[in-house]
């Protein structure tokens, strides 16, 4: 009997959260030996007997008497929470007071805390979004590792590091401190737009695609999206912007596994209900006095949702929006993406020089599509050798084996297209 992956992720996080507010972020790693129990009752009790009509519900039970049993045997030997110690240190009221902290609208709650308090600001990005995974995403060592191309003693380290910050605030964040929580919340926002890229074109060895990352993403957009001092216009912006990308994941990928470039979808398969609520959360609900990255990209990505095809698409609209977003936040990446804009609106010949202008173009020496970029551009100006070795530069820098079959296909279209 195995427990699905989608379950594990999703109720770890929720039992990790709840536990954690009831033992105190000092004693993380007692949460995560409860959960670790209560999963592995679960692989016991339902081999014999059969998955229950509710797994969900019978995980949380089960982590919740398993926390009721520590508390029991630590509450002399540790230190709690501190407003709830005194529930906790009498049998009378220990039982009842981990039943209301585990309802559901208290584990939302604790979701959110702990959920800002990953984002703590003594760490990181890098070391936020490990912890993002890892603690409310369920991912192991290892698969955090994969997600940032990493080996697994440099994400282990990273991880206890950043769980000794957090065991050093004593207590999970407060989600109804006001002033905190809008400094914080950028964080968060940053956090879960990188968890969702790196799901959509990250770098992981074994494919390019990762919908559960994206996945997990999305669903601790919307939880902060139902709380009253998280749903500004820039987490509506975001919700969107994943909102249109999620409604191209059954494209990206055709069905003997090969990815698609944008240009090659099958925009049929493009989920229009995904499309709608994006729309629906741009239209209405990122409305505000700020201009963010997130309403940029969304902006963009409802360019690309609303064309019918490559060819219909506004690319010089496009250009604009991409220079705007060079002006939020520049980068190399996103001066790549402009540049291809450009070719796409003025021409190869244009894309070739706005490329090859980027500036500090250097850090994307190990980016495979750069060099990809290059040869689409020499391809369509029918330089066929040389688009063969920008194509043959971005293969050996490949992440994935997704990546290196499609950029192997471009190598093979210049062949087929050059002169005999």
């Amino acid at each position: 009997m195995e427990i699905s992956e989608h379950l594990f992720r999703r109720e770890s996080g929720r039992m990790v959260a709840a536990l954690t507010r009831i033992f105190g972020i000092q004693n993380l790693a007692m949460a995560e030996d409860v959960v670790q129990d209560a999963f592995c009752r679960a692989l016991e009790v339902w081999r014999i007997r059969g998955m229950p009509d509710n797994p969900s519900a019978w995980l949380m039970t089960t982590a919740k008497n398993c926390a009721v049993d520590a508390l029991r045997r630590e509450r002399t030997a540790r230190t709690f929470e501190p407003e709830l110690s005194r529930f906790l240190q009498s049998e009378w009221t220990l039982a009842p007071a981990v039943d209301e902290l585990f309802a559901p609208s208290a584990i939302k709650d604790d979701l959110l805390r702990m959920m800002f308090s990953c984002c703590h600001p003594r760490l990181r990005e890098e070391a936020q979004v490990a912890l993002v995974l890892h603690i409310l995403c369920g991912f192991s060592v290892d698969e955090v590792a994969s997600a940032f191309v990493s080996s697994h003693s440099a994400i282990e380290k990273r991880i206890t590091r950043a769980k000794k910050v957090l065991a050093g605030s004593k207590k999970l964040f407060d989600v109804a401190a006001g002033a905190e929580f809008s400094v914080r919340l950028p964080a968060v926002h940053r956090a879960l737009y990188l968890l969702f890229n790196e799901g959509y074109h990250g770098a992981s060895p074994e494919t390019a695609v990762r919908t559960e990352l994206c996945q997990e993403a999305m669903r601790l957009t919307a939880l902060l999206l139902e709380h009253p001092l998280a749903a500004t216009p820039t987490t509506h912006a975001l919700a969107a912007l994943m909102c249109f990308h999620a409604a191209r994941l059954p494209a990206r990928v055709d069905g003997s596994g090969n990815l698609n470039s944008l240009f090659d979808q099958d925009r049929s398969r493009w989920d229009s209900n995904l499309m709608a609520e994006g729309q629906r959360l741009l239209d209405i609900y990122a409305i505000g006095s700020e201009l963010t990255e997130y309403h940029v990209e969304a902006a963009i990505a409802w360019v690309h949702a609303t064309a019918g095809c490559t060819e219909d698409t506004d690319w010089g609209h496009i250009v604009l929006l991409y220079e705007m977003l060079m002006k939020i936040r520049p980068s190399p990446v996103v001066a790549l993406n402009r540049a291809i804009a450009v070719g796409q609106h003025q021409g190869a010949a244009r894309g070739l020089e706005e490329i090859r202008t980027i500036a500090g173009s250097d850090r994307l020496a190990s980016y495979p599509f750069y060099f990809a970029a290059l040869g689409e551009f020499e391809l369509r100006d029918r330089r066929y050798e040389t688009a063969q070795e920008q194509f043959r530069a971005a293969l050996a820098l490949a992440r994935s084996p997704m990546e290196r079959e499609f950029l192997a296909r471009r190598i093979d279209a210049c062949k087929s297209a050059a002169p005999v």
